[in-house]
């Protein structure tokens, strides 16, 4: 570790989320800057202590949330003649329908009518992508849930009792069930995808050692506590106003308009929060939107659709299950020397963000770690099960995994610590073994020349070039350099701070002398891209207004599900106006105010709509500051903005009375704001480019338990040192470390989704699919903060925080399988999640 390392390596230990403190006016912070020395000026701290950014603040909802103060979709008061609407699905997985007899449900009282195919007026497939997909089922059922109608009520209780009453005639045809039985039948919803570097097949063949195997992971539910909920009204002149619980207005907006037949303009969706998402919100929720708009335009009158939690389970996509082939090769050191993977994605019975999930696994089939001769083979298959869709990671989770079983698998097979493997692997500013290997030969060709030998060659082709203009183990398998790498130091510092190596001797210790409970432990890093590999969707728009008494409002692109993403923006926007924080409103996502906007998702919300609402602030700042720049004879850039008051070389005035005065003079005190990411750009025929604009870091130490007579497992203590930049509300950023670690650690453990040979769903309900809970929840679990701002421009030079993290529970899946393997099992066969069950069978009982 260089000096500058060092200088960086003491992590941010904030205090105990249970303890954390609503900040006042006068915390100074502990972020603002790369360096971690609390010593600073007088004049510095002040400044720093009225800044609303990097200061730990409660979320903008938070106190009304827990006092029900909130308003979602279904607290939206219902105007009159609202109708309710209940989904007719099918109950098998393929088939021919025949018929709809809807005749006894009909017949109920309240009962409205019935909506199915022949009631769209526009395009009767979703507006997605691939156009693969039908609003209504009508020939065909392709999975057990699948909608096929909606039954329109008085209520919610008769629309769902009238709906079990409607017959579907249904002629069952063969299904596809398994991932690895669609492969072998070739059945993909898009072509396979090869990405390869190097000469795989060379290196293993020249590999001192090699290792092989098969491994699945499952998918999983989203669970968002608010399930998937629509509200559609009519308005004058055929045009609707949605409200949707989506990641995606701007979807929403486009699915509502194409399957109505109408311009996009005659749609306005809005959406003040979610109660959850996870991705599970993106496309989604279009689905209810455009299913409860045909409704409402049969019947010209409002219609709601909510779900509920049984029928959400089996109508909606999940995280894409995957299957893996692989065979890696290594040296002594456990250097990896070449890699073939084979995966097979379970996209269920249509695309939708298959694609992109399917390429980001692929991106990040590396993790930290360089891979010189590599070739990666991704199927998109299609299965008769619901179409999977986005999850937190998008694909990430599925990449970062695979990588992470072969290194610890290489390390029980030489015998070293999994922590020296993976810190043998990282990116780093060494040659390649190939650079290495052409360096030696043309030197030993230079030389056999100057002694008479048979070897002749012009002096430029034996021109040995120095060793560090050679290509270097920094460049990833789809070609983007990897220049703001911290891991070694931040790895190094984490095992430091955790103590991992004396824990390694203590658990060795404890299981020699236990004979049924058994510990492990590992130590996992996560490398992850920020920014949409479709690089159209890294754009931005905000506009901000600020009012006559000096309030401000702010309202952009991007949606609340309850990360934080409203609150850091109106924090940005403080610092950048100079007010406090409670002196600005964050507002709805609306469509008709920032059109076009791009999901919330990809982990960059605030990367994209925080820095076009600094922008937004920063046009009225500047109209304000040459306003004020006039009335004292100054230059504009002497002009400042701080604590709420505007500061020139020559007097000092409110913020709210330059307002009034500039308003007065008829300075204009609203604007909007773009951004767009810049550097990324991404060939998606060759898979190579700078598909991300940064990445971020994290590493976790994890240790757990296992019973061998049971398979039972408890995590016991968790450490993890996380980077996200310079942190504007650590606060917030502790809870998404938190919360992403958790849910990612029920995906490995816990989560198990599990069809039927007939294809239906049979977890779909709390009884049967178990979400971690409290009592899960690690007695140590400790987390801090790496304190360096991101390099790259950023917004207040912080980093996303909202998909890493969820990558560092691969710790808890390795540590369980380190735990079996110190039990004698065998977990090289071990797949996730690791079930009691699944730890069981791996123990071999």
């Amino acid at each position: 570790m260089n000096s500058r390392d060092q200088a960086q390596a003491t992590p941010v230990r904030p205090e105990p989320a249970s303890v954390r403190p609503e900040p006042v006016e006068g915390l100074t912070n502990p972020l603002a800057g790369a360096s971690t020395s609390s010593a600073r000026t007088e004049s510095g701290s002040a400044r720093t202590a009225l800044r609303a950014a990097g200061v730990s603040r409660h979320h903008e909802s938070a106190r009304a949330q827990v006092a029900g103060g909130v308003t979602y979709i279904d607290d939206i008061p219902e105007v009159r003649g609202t109708l309710h609407a209940a989904p007719i699905f099918s109950p098998v997985a393929h088939g021919r329908l025949r018929g709809i007899d809807a005749s006894a449900a009909l017949a109920l009282p309240g009962v409205r009518g019935i909506v199915d195919a022949r009631d769209i007026p526009g395009d009767p497939v979703l507006a997605a992508f691939a156009h693969d997909e039908p609003v209504f089922a009508s020939d065909t059922v392709q999975f057990a849930g699948q909608v096929v109608a909606l039954l329109l009520a008085d209520d919610t209780m008769t629309a769902r009792r009238a709906a079990r009453l409607v017959k579907l005639d249904i002629e069952p045809l063969p299904a596809v069930i398994s991932v690895h039985e669609a492969h072998a039948l070739e059945s993909h919803v898009l072509p396979p995808v090869h990405v390869k570097r190097g000469d795989a097949a060379a290196a293993l063949k020249r590999a001192p050692h090699t290792i092989e195997g098969h491994f699945e992971v499952g998918g999983q539910e989203h669970f968002y506590l608010e399930g998937q909920i629509a509200f559609v009204l009519p308005l004058e002149q055929n045009q609707w106003r949605v409200y949707s619980s989506t990641q995606h207005p701007g979807e929403v907006q486009h699915w509502v308009s194409h399957a109505l037949g109408i311009a996009n303009h005659a749609v306005t969706v809005e959406c003040r929060r979610m109660g959850g998402g996870f991705g599970g919100k993106e496309t989604q929720a279009g689905h209810l939107a455009v299913w409860a708009a045909v409704a409402a335009h049969k019947l010209q009158r409002p219609v709601k659709l909510r779900l509920d939690r049984d029928d959400d389970f089996l109508i909606t996509g999940k995280r894409h299950p995957f299957a893996y082939h692989y065979r890696a090769g290594f040296d002594d050191t456990g250097l990896l020397c070449g890699l073939e993977l084979e995966m097979l994605a379970n996209c269920g019975f249509s695309a939708d963000l298959s694609g992109p999930v399917a390429d980001r696994a692929i991106f990040h089939a590396d993790n930290a770690y360089f891979l010189e001769d590599v070739a990666i083979a991704s199927y998109r298959c299609k299965t008769n099960t619901q179409s999977h869709t986005a999850f937190r990671g998008f694909g990430g989770p599925q990449g970062v995994i695979v990588i992470e079983r072969i290194l610890s698998d290489i390390a029980r097979t030489l015998d070293i610590d999994p922590l020296d493997v993976r810190l043998r692997n990282l990116y780093s500013d060494e040659p390649t073994a190939g650079a290495l290997r052409s360096f030696d030969k043309l030197r030993t060709g230079r030389a056999q020349g100057e002694r008479g030998g048979s070897v002749r060659a012009e002096p430029t082709a034996v021109r040995a070039e120095p060793v560090e203009a050679l290509a270097q183990r920094n460049v990833t398998h789809y070609q983007m350099k990897v220049e703001d790498n911290i891991l070694e130091p931040l790895m190094t510092t984490l095992a430091n701070t955790s103590h991992y190596r004396q824990r390694r001797e203590q658990i060795k210790a404890w299981n020699a002398a236990s004979h049924v409970i058994k510990k492990g432990m590992a130590l996992t890093p996560v490398k992850f891209g920020i920014s949409f590999t479709a690089t159209l969707f890294n754009q931005a728009g905000a506009l901000v207004h600020v009012y006559t008494d000096g309030s401000v409002q702010v309202n952009h692109g991007g949606t609340e599900m309850g990360q934080g993403l409203n609150t850091k923006v109106a924090a940005i926007v403080a610092d950048e106006l100079g007010v406090p924080f409670g002196q600005v409103l964050s507002s709805a996502a609306d469509t008709s105010k920032v059109p076009n906007a791009s999901a919330t998702a990809a982990s960059a919300g605030t990367d994209l709509n925080g820095r076009a609402a600094q922008f937004a602030a920063r046009h009225v700042r500047d109209n304000l500051a040459a306003f004020v720049a006039g009335l004292d004879g100054c230059g504009a850039g002497a002009v400042r903005f701080e604590a709420g008051q505007v500061i020139t070389p020559k007097a000092a005035r409110a913020f709210n009375e330059v307002v009034r005065a500039a308003y007065a003079n008829r300075i204009q005190l609203w604007s909007d704001g773009f951004y767009r990411t810049p550097k990324i750009h991404y060939d998606k025929t060759t898979m190579q480019g700078r598909p991300f604009y940064y990445f971020s870091y994290g590493a976790a130490v994890t240790e757990v338990a296992i019973d061998t007579l049971t398979g039972e497992s408890r995590v016991l203590k968790v450490d993890i040192l996380h980077d996200v930049g310079r942190s504007i509300n650590p606060a917030i950023d502790i809870g998404q470390i938190e919360g992403g670690f958790v849910q990612g650690m029920g995906w490995l453990t816990t989560e198990q989704l599990v069809w039927n040979d007939k294809g239906t769903l049979q977890t779909h309900a709390p009884s049967t699919y178990k979400i971690p809970a409290t009592g899960d929840i690690p007695e140590h679990f400790q987390v801090d903060l790496w304190p360096e701002p991101n390099r790259e421009d950023n917004v207040h030079g912080s980093k996303a925080v909202g998909e890493p993290p969820f990558m560092l529970a691969i710790s808890v899946f390795e540590a369980l399988r380190d735990a079996v393997a110190q039990a004698g099992g065998k977990p090289e066969g071990m797949n996730a999640p690791g079930t009691a069950e699944e730890v069981l069978r791996a123990l071999g009982e």
